[in-house]
């Protein structure tokens, strides 16, 4: 989105706009929550770099297509490329971490499941990426990282990164198997359990640890 750009520790990174690679059920708990099986090994999607969007401002979301969820996720923002590479380049590509939304379509994600069909529409819409600005962190602050949302001041979402099924190295690793991984791509490492259904005019707060805190406020999308 046209208000986006890569920010770390307050400076505008020199990198483009990316790809997002999204974790599925890396929080046993969500997975559970869902009625989904707890995964074997990540479960990946991708979005566009058309559904990133400033947390800084409101979030505006899609109302013709049912329920929109929110998910809150840690980000890392990947400095360098990653094809078929180490646990020890991936943590020499992390540039920093930061704070996502991963807007879901929940109604249609369900009626596409149900057809068997893809769900991208349903995850990777315009705008379906809110992401906060980038931080530099140590590589063994990664797995103690608290992520946290409150929807109208009432705490949804309280997990921690030590949780995750897949930790952040070992997963870009088996990513980058899969998707090379270039500067500027953005990873999301999967939700806690608590996600839910979004309402206009609902105002969000979410932090990671001590390090992340704001606000922001839904609006429509037209």
């Amino acid at each position: 989105m046209s208000d986006y750009i890569h920010i770390v520790d307050g400076v505008s990174a020199s990198l483009p706009l990316g790809k997002v690679v999204c974790v599925g059920r890396n929080y046993a708990e969500h997975a559970r929550e869902l009625n989904n099986p707890v995964p074997s090994e990540p479960v990946l999607f991708i979005k566009p770099s058309t559904a990133l969007t400033s947390l800084d401002g409101p979030v505006a979301i899609p109302t013709a297509w049912g329920a929109c969820h929110f998910e809150t996720e840690m980000t890392l923002l990947i400095g360098q490329r990653l094809a078929n590479c180490t646990e020890q380049q991936a943590a020499e590509a992390i540039v920093g971490i930061g704070i996502a939304l991963d807007l879901t379509l929940r109604d249609l994600q369900s009626e596409l499941k149900q057809k068997s069909l893809p769900w991208e529409k349903a995850k990777s819409f315009d705008g379906a990426c809110p992401t906060s600005t980038f931080i530099k962190v140590p590589v063994l602050e990664l797995q103690n990282q608290r992520i946290q949302l409150r929807q109208n001041g009432e705490l949804k979402q309280d997990g921690n990164s030590s949780d995750m099924l897949t930790p952040v190295l070992p997963l870009l690793a088996y990513i980058s198997q899969f998707f090379t991984l270039q500067p500027g791509d953005i990873v999301l490492t999967g939700t806690p359990a608590g996600v839910g259904p979004l309402a206009l005019g609902d105002e969000l707060q979410l932090s990671l640890s001590n390090k992340i805190d704001l606000s922001t406020t839904i609006i429509e999308r037209h």
